[in-house]
Parts: C-alpha cells; structure tokens; sequence
C-alpha cells in the first residue's frame, strides 16, 4: 500500500475533479460535443483509477475516500447544469452532495466504525453518471430519444432513491449507536 498522495491512481482522480466544473461549463454553454469528451474521460478515469491503484500496489481507504468525493463533486456539477436547463429536477444536485457527505462522515465516524456504504448508495452511485450521461450522450449525437420528460423522470426517481439511501445510513447509523450503548452499559455493569 503507498503511502505518499503522489500516486498514479490519484493523479487519474484528480484529472476528474478538475473535468467536474469544466463539465458544468460546457454544458451551460451548449458546447455537447465538448460535453461529451469531458464525459468520456471522466468516465475513463473512473473506471482506470482503481484498477491502477490495484495493480500498482497504491490502494488505501483515504485514496478510496478521494475517488468517492470527487465521483460525488464530478455529478453533482453535471447535474446541477443540467438541472439549471431543467433537464434534471433542482433538489438532484444537492441530495447527491448530502448523500456523499452523509456517507463520507458516517463511514469516518468513531461511533459508527462499521457503517460502510449501502447496496443503494452503490447503485445510486453508478445511476447519477447515467443520469447525467444520457443528455450529454444524447445531445452529442443530436438525437431525439430519450426527451426532457424520461431523463426528468429518472431525475426523480433517484430524488427518491437517494432519500431512501440517506434515510437508510440514519436508521443503520441509529442501531449501530444503540447497540454500542447497550455494550458499554454491560461492560460497566460487569465491573
């Protein structure tokens, strides 16, 4: 495992979190196919970075945590331009940046030391570059399908995906506090 931030897995991740407003920008613009490049190499990135940190002996949970916040920096830029068109619902951008929050500080918590990611908040991951992809796909490639109406519906579908994700991290979080709780009382009890 290494232990220096200057590794090639980071250096893919940080190439993302510099495509994140780059992204946002030229979605704002109207430049798709410029959107689209941007997206492709996102993409790639996201994909490479672990791989690279595997097999070049660089993985480390705070490299892990890196990755995360800047997938969570990278869609919550595209969505929030995307959401200023109108072509994703406005609450979807700042429930992905709590989400990640809420993860990042729970899987860091000293009172929840178990609490990892959820199969939800995975699949949740993985829907928010789709969200985003499918307009910046499909207006690179200047087609119809799908309109303004299905993207916005999967915009609300992971609306409330990503508030079932977070509600579950709070109930998760909750037994995990009251079960530390009642350990601690019958560890003092025995003594």
């Amino acid at each position: 495992m290494s232990g220096s931030w200057s590794t090639r897995a980071n250096a893919l991740t940080l190439l993302r979190l510099a495509l994140a407003p780059a992204l946002a920008c030229a979605l704002l613009a109207g430049e798709s196919l410029l959107a689209v490049g941007i997206f492709g190499v996102a993409v790639f990135t996201d994909l490479a970075d672990g791989w690279v940190a595997r097999r070049f002996d660089e993985a480390s949970p705070l490299g892990g945590l890196f990755d995360h916040a800047v997938d969570a920096t990278f869609v919550t830029c595209g969505s929030a331009a995307l959401a200023w068109q109108g072509l994703l619902p406005a609450p979807l951008p700042a429930l992905i940046a709590i989400a990640f929050l809420h993860y990042a500080l729970g899987t860091r918590s000293s009172a929840n030391p178990g609490l990892r990611g959820s199969a939800l908040g995975r699949w949740n991951g993985i829907a928010y570059y789709v969200a985003v992809g499918i307009p910046v796909i499909r207006d690179a490639l200047a087609l119809s399908w799908p309109g303004s109406g299905p993207v916005r519906a999967f915009g609300w579908l992971l609306v409330l995906s990503t508030l079932a994700s977070i509600g579950d991290r709070l109930c998760t979080g909750l037994q995990i506090r009251r079960a530390n709780r009642a350990t601690v009382s019958d560890s003092e009890g025995r003594i």
